[in-house]
């Protein structure tokens, strides 16, 4: 598999993107999002495929819906989201990868507000890190680089020394931008993704392992 930026060894922290990358939301989230688009007679079909890996108020700005007001729509469709969390799940293998992970040495970056990333690692049964960077503590979104440049600096790590775990391409640009090297995580992908990054199905395909001032990750 064709990998430009990762190569196994230590790294001084591990940060992560949230939904489809540490758990799946999708079955939730997607219900929410079509229903909102069949309210505003947008196809369903074609924009499902682009809510992923942004903020939620970036994704209806971007439809130009005459009247309506991104951030009162954002709003409500995120109240909607934290209410309704059921089929949330952990991709498998990352439940004991990050507990076993010192508290340290990783981070959650996502897209989602503070309030629904707690409750969807809740529902997955995930721990909560020390540092979770969301929507509220970034002007910019990805695929700007300010979420994982933001994280590491909270970890008072280099950026450069950070292994980025991302599944959509707003988030992977976001982690090459920020200068990380990065994994693709595929669990939810139905085919292949097309990139040049190393490619993982789920946590299961990795072994890591503390180490003095980091932690030494490689593919199994």
């Amino acid at each position: 598999m064709d990998d430009t930026n990762f190569s196994p060894g230590r790294f001084a922290a591990l940060l992560f993107d949230m939904d489809g990358t540490v758990l799946s939301s999708l079955a939730s989230a997607e219900r929410i999002w079509a229903e909102w688009a069949r309210e505003h007679d947008i196809d369903v079909e074609k924009f499902l495929p682009t809510i992923h890996g942004v903020q939620a108020v970036e994704t209806i700005r971007r439809q130009a819906l005459p009247g309506v007001d991104p951030e009162v729509e954002a709003a409500r469709i995120t109240r909607a989201e934290i209410d309704n969390v059921q089929g949330t799940e952990a991709i498998a293998g990352a439940a004991a990868l990050l507990g076993d992970l010192p508290v340290d040495r990783w981070a959650v970056v996502t897209s989602a507000p503070r309030a629904l990333a707690e409750r969807r690692m809740a529902a997955a049964g995930l721990p909560l890190p020390s540092v979770m960077v969301t929507a509220e503590d970034v002007e910019r979104s990805k695929p700007a680089p300010d979420g994982y440049l933001l994280a590491a600096k909270l970890l008072q790590v280099n950026i450069g020394d950070c292994l980025v775990f991302e599944d959509a391409p707003a988030g992977i640009e976001a982690g090459v931008t920020a200068g990380a090297s990065v994994i693709v995580v595929a669990a939810l992908h139905s085919q292949p993704p097309q990139n040049r990054h190393t490619t993982i199905d789920n946590y299961q395909a990795l072994s890591v392992t503390q180490e003095t001032g980091g932690v030494k990750v490689r593919l199994l």
